[in-house]
């Protein structure tokens, strides 16, 4: 059997290659021990997004619970990662599982692990269960009715629990009833439902069951919206659009221009609007691949700043153990203060909505306050895909420090903590990181503008290809 190992964020893997119903099985059973082994009335909540099979894996992974004893709180209907989270605190569960691949694309799919604090499981407890997954494991099926009826099936709507804790947490009215009309675009994913009714006049796109996604991986970045930005440029009466990823933990915006917003300066507009006008403090935690801009912001308002490994789950480890305002990562996953430790990208599109309507000011007026503090600049990603034996050999070039320049940009310094950044000099960076969870090498830059941007990643393309 094939060795099952968690990535940055979960077990992901493509469907019917070693995505089965064989190996989420034995995923379930090591979890299924595990959790016996914190508890002596073990229990998961269980939930799966919109990808091809969820409720017929999900299935799977009741009937091993069911074999162990553990109980299951389950919803029968599609749900996003935050409300698996959310459910598993409010619950009192001894753990969640989400089966979900997020942002991958449609051939995948996947499992995480979530912790009763509402987010997502430490890694020291995700290689306990890693070291207890069996090299085979046999699924037998139960009568869901009878384990209902014998307490070891609940059933529940995780999405209402959900709208119920927002309406309880935001000034809906306001935001409903306000000037700045929201275009949303849930990318066929699990944002598909709530958002359209928590804000039913929202502009709404891609919010209907397509498990393919229509071939396009839902990530919320720019090249995966195109038809979003488009609708927002030919749309005048639209104020901001907000996208998530598969399972809605993730977010992208764009302004009304139908302009990408990335997830750094997302994080600055949190911060901005979390310690500036709701007067809230704690420290912010980044992971490595997050902008210097946010060091620079926190140092402007007198913020401790940390910054981790790439992974949510070094991020949300210090949220439950410390008072943290906003922890964030690069690929748009960010979790904020008065929520649970988790990413939550209709969370936070609502912390900024709010802020908007309450104050009258326009997306594009917030991010003007935040260049006041830091200063404007620019960022993109190219994902290269590569054979193993070149990303290979990339890497070891970056672990020996072959680069001292990429093209017409010399290396001023390095830091290493998960990947290689390079500054490059007047606030300049480039970082290449092999990613976690698919073949691919990462290659991201940041600069004063999109031109320059463009020509860094363009030079250190020619240079890491040659």
């Amino acid at each position: 059997m094939d060795k099952i190992k968690f990535g940055t964020d979960g077990w992901r893997a493509i469907i019917a290659d070693t995505y089965t119903v064989a190996n989420v099985a034995r995923v379930a059973k090591a979890t299924a021990l595990w959790v016996k082994g914190m508890s002596e009335n073990p229990s998961i909540v269980l939930g799966y997004d919109c990808r091809f099979g969820g409720s017929m894996f999900a299935e799977v992974v009741i009937n091993i619970m069911a074999s162990e004893n553990v109980k299951v709180y389950y919803d029968r209907n599609f749900v996003s990662t935050p409300m698996i989270s959310l459910a598993a605190n409010k619950l009192k569960s001894t753990a969640g599982v989400i089966l979900t691949a997020s942002h991958n694309p449609p051939s995948y799919n996947g499992y995480k692990l979530k912790s009763n604090y509402g987010g997502p499981t430490i890694p020291a407890e995700i290689q306990k269960v890693e070291d207890l997954i069996p090299t085979e494991q046999a699924s037998k099926e139960f009568d869901f009715e009878l384990l209902q009826k014998e307490g070891k099936l609940e059933y529940h709507d995780f999405e209402e629990m959900y709208y119920q804790h927002v309406l309880s947490s935001f000034d809906m009215e306001s935001i409903i009833n306000s000037k700045f009309t929201l275009a949303y675009d849930a990318m066929y994913g699990a944002g598909q439902r709530i958002l359209p009714r928590l804000l039913p006049n929202a502009v709404t796109l891609h919010c209907d069951y397509n498990p393919g996604f229509k071939g396009q991986a839902p990530e919320p970045i720019h090249k995966n919206l195109q038809e979003f930005s488009e609708l927002i440029k030919n749309d005048d009466s639209l104020a901001i659009g907000l996208a998530n990823d598969g399972d809605a933990d993730r977010i992208g915006l764009y302004n009304s221009k139908g302009e990408f917003i990335d997830a750094h300066h997302i994080i600055l507009l949190l911060i901005h609007i979390l310690h500036k006008y709701k007067k809230m403090t704690g420290k912010v935690v980044i992971a490595f691949s997050v902008s210097p801009k946010i060091k620079k912001m926190c140092a402007a308002y007198g913020i401790e700043c940390q910054v981790t490994p790439i992974g949510f789950k070094h991020i949300a480890q210090i949220m439950v153990e410390e008072d943290v305002l906003v922890g964030g990562e690069e690929s748009g996953g960010i979790a904020v203060k008065g929520h649970i430790p988790e990413r939550d990208g209709i969370w936070d599109g609502l912390v900024i909505l709010e802020h908007m309507a309450k104050s009258g000011t326009s997306l594009e007026s917030l991010i003007e306050e935040v260049y006041e503090v830091v200063g404007a600049f620019s960022y993109n990603r190219n994902d290269l895909h590569l054979t193993e034996e070149k990303k290979l050999s990339i890497i070891d070039h970056c672990k020996n420090g072959f680069y001292t320049a990429f093209g017409s940009f010399p290396i001023e310094s390095t830091e290493d903590i998960d990947g290689f950044k390079y500054h490059l000099g007047n606030d300049r960076n480039l970082m290449i990181r092999a990613s976690g969870t698919e073949p691919v090498l990462r290659v991201y830059a940041e600069a004063e503008s999109p031109e320059m941007v463009e020509k860094i990643l363009s030079e250190a393309k020619a240079v890491l290809l040659s």
